[in-house]
């Protein structure tokens, strides 16, 4: 793909008001529009019916989501990163490969309005404390952006500072973003969006808490102490408050640059993030429930997993873990209804012909997931399976039913690191690692 002008992240002032922000959604959605009108019209003119779909999901249209969620920041780009994580199952593999420059890096605020956001947070003559502040961010993400630092009694340092004004744009951020959602046909018409609208502004809030991330890292660094096979930051209560989060800076790569590395080590950093995920269910009790690719970090030195980013931490209904148990161990249809049951994916008196449906999806992912041999993520078509399974049932005007928050957020959780593993393309037998979990 030849390289565009969004390829490098750039300096731009992080829009803070309601109107500013609202503004910048509408000339997104009027940008995407304009291109559609335009590809409808030059169809028609050489006697094509127009597609909906492919006018929309374009590469134009894909670098300019990229260029206007990158400079609004906040929620808006949280959702455009967790769109680029697709692997082309859910949309054209050239507007993910555009819209995957979103995951690591945003554009990143201007040194003035860093230097105002710091005062902020620290009072004027903060500089004193340094030996060095790399003014130029290492990752600008979604809610903030990361500086290296030294301070003058030896601590490396990484510091994320909030972007001014996101916290308080959250609320206005996903209300006008359910409009954009249901415009790029990423949900079923039929889908009553109020419930997981409420439950993402809920999440959004507390992230963009960094009070609670740093102590959710800390907690974070106590269950794992004892395992060599990851490092997590520690926080650094000093210079850390609600709106900049500082830790140890822990040298490292993208995950994804394991992408070329034998076909062992990928196999073997899969299954670690496997074992962890099972560990955060039913041991636990305690996920990091961001699959962006970018909070895992791998250090070729050591062959250890940095893991980073907790402030989509969460701890469960403590029922969670018996319930998925259950369900893990359930061999027949009757057993796997009454999980299902039990969790919450659908009430009893839904129709049974839905109901056979849902039961028909639960049973191709067991059954792709207990298959004996190493399961091959590269080649599997199971995300496929799924997508066209729960579009399909999506439409149905019976079905409008959301599970429990816990449910949703341990799924998204899950989704993540399948396509992780997809990306990296692991081969290992997942039917024992469940088996441990007895």
């Amino acid at each position: 793909m030849p390289p565009s002008r969004f390829d490098q992240p750039k300096a731009s002032a992080v829009p803070g008001s309601s109107f500013a922000r609202l503004a910048g959604l509408g000339g997104m959605v009027a940008g995407v529009g304009g291109r559609m009108v335009l590809g409808a019209a030059r169809q028609v003119a050489s006697g094509q019916r127009p597609n909906l779909a492919d006018l929309l999901l374009t590469p134009a249209n894909a670098v300019k989501l990229t260029a206007q969620l990158a400079q609004m920041r906040g929620a808006a780009l949280k959702v455009g990163q967790l769109m680029s994580m697709d692997s082309g199952d859910f949309v054209p593999p050239e507007f993910a490969a555009i819209l995957v420059r979103l995951r690591a890096d945003a554009n990143h605020m201007p040194p003035q309005q860093l230097r105002t956001a710091l005062d902020r947070a620290w009072g004027k003559g903060w500089i004193s404390r340094f030996i060095k502040f790399d003014v130029r961010p290492i990752a600008s993400a979604s809610i903030g952006q990361v500086h290296r630092a030294l301070t003058k009694d030896g601590r490396d340092l990484a510091i994320k500072v909030q972007y001014p004004g996101v916290r308080t744009s959250i609320d206005s951020d996903v209300a006008n973003l359910s409009g954009l959602l249901r415009l790029l046909g990423m949900v079923p018409k039929t889908l009553d969006l109020t419930t997981l609208l409420e439950q993402a502004r809920v999440q959004l809030h507390e992230e963009a808490d960094y009070l609670r991330e740093g102590a959710q890292m800390a907690r974070y660094g106590e269950v794992l102490a004892g395992n060599p096979a990851f490092r997590v930051p520690q926080l650094q209560a000093d210079l850390s408050g609600p709106d900049v989060l500082a830790m140890d800076f822990i040298d490292s790569q993208p995950i994804e640059t394991l992408t070329t590395a034998p076909q062992a080590e990928r196999d073997r950093v899969v299954t670690l993030l496997i074992r962890l995920a099972l560990d955060e269910v039913f041991t636990f009790n305690l996920m990091q429930t961001d699959p962006n690719f970018a909070n895992y970090r791998y250090d070729p030195a050591t062959g250890r997993v940095v893991l980073l980013d907790f402030g989509a931490t969460r701890t469960f209904d403590p029922d969670i873990a018996g319930q998925f148990r259950a369900l893990k161990n359930a061999y027949d249809r009757p057993a796997i209804r009454h999980s299902a049951l039990q969790i919450g994916y659908f009430p009893a008196d839904l129709a049974p012909a839905v109901q056979d449906r849902l039961l028909d999806m639960m049973e191709v992912a067991l059954s792709a997931l207990r298959q004996q041999g190493p399961f091959d993520f590269a080649r599997t078509d199971l995300v496929r399976q799924m997508r066209d399974m729960g579009f399909s049932l999506g439409m149905e005007r019976e079905f409008a039913h959301v599970p429990p928050v816990d449910v949703l957020f341990l799924h998204r959780k899950i989704g993540g690191l399948f396509l992780l593993a997809q990306r990296l393309g692991a081969c290992i037998p997942i039917a024992p690692l469940l088996a441990d979990y007895a």
